[in-house]
């Protein structure tokens, strides 16, 4: 296993079922549950110096969303060029969540949750399996659309963990 495999099983090991497109579903239902139990005034938190506030993670998640949707489309339309990694923490810097409401990032992140879902929903199976390259490496599009799961699914064991018992 590569260092690349074993770092996005990191992700996929968290998906709770074999049905990752009713996970991307119930993964933005719990998303958008949380979030709607914060005050504009907790979503401004960080559980340490140096890391995310709780608007900062939720744009994050829409972010990666986003930048995962373009690989999914550019894989599944037959894309050979090596597609762009990005790199998360300039993202984040350059985002301006914390200036932003907390009502705006929610909507933001269902609408670009709904996206994925009508992408993923719409694909013939077989494009499901199509290969491409992603910042250097090899990748299914189903496994792209599993690490959306895998990768919101991290963030909220992370906000449960370290953010929540300390508002």
């Amino acid at each position: 296993m590569t260092d690349f495999q074993k770092y996005i099983q990191r992700y996929l090991d968290l998906i709770p079922s074999e049905n990752w497109l009713e996970e991307l579903k119930n993964s933005a239902e719990k998303t958008i549950d949380i979030y709607s139990k914060i005050s504009e005034e907790q979503s401004h938190f960080a559980y340490a110096e140096g890391k995310w506030t709780l608007k900062e993670v939720l744009l994050h998640l829409s972010d990666t969303e986003r930048v995962f949707q373009y690989r999914i489309l550019a894989i599944a339309r037959g894309e050979e060029k090596n597609l762009p990694g990005f790199d998360e923490e300039l993202y984040a810097q350059n985002s301006f969540a914390n200036e932003r409401s907390l009502n705006s990032l929610v909507e933001e992140y269902q609408l670009v949750r709904k996206s994925s879902q009508i992408l993923m929903e719409t694909f013939n199976p077989s494009v499901l399996n199509n290969i491409g390259t992603a910042n250097g490496n090899q990748i299914s599009v189903e496994t792209i659309g599993k690490l959306i799961v895998g990768h919101n699914l991290h963030h909220l064991n992370v906000i449960e963990e370290r953010y929540l018992p300390k508002l």
